[in-house]
């Protein structure tokens, strides 16, 4: 699977957090999990429509920091590659 997939309705770009850029920003379009890693992603509100942006890579790659709702939270690749997000463009 490549990091981008093509939403079936209006052909819209969607990424995996995982692979926004460091700077990018996306907003939440869809989370891929169930029970209590879902809980969890919720509470720390990443709810559809949320802009997110990836502020840092840490040095070997995983965790990645987040700015969500002005908090900045790392997560690790295995939580965010699912949360699907478009990319922001401006908005």
């Amino acid at each position: 699977m490549t990091g981008a997939t093509q939403a079936m309705a209006g052909h819209e770009l969607r990424l995996r957090l995982c692979d926004l850029p460091v700077g990018g920003v996306g907003i939440v379009d869809e989370i891929l999990v169930g029970g209590a890693v879902r809980r969890r992603l919720l509470d720390l509100g990443l709810v559809p429509g949320t802009r997110v942006q990836a502020v840092r890579h840490s040095p070997i790659g995983d965790p990645v920091a987040f700015r969500i709702r002005g908090a900045i939270i790392a997560l690790r690749r295995e939580e965010s590659a699912r949360i699907l997000v478009r990319p922001a463009n401006g908005e």
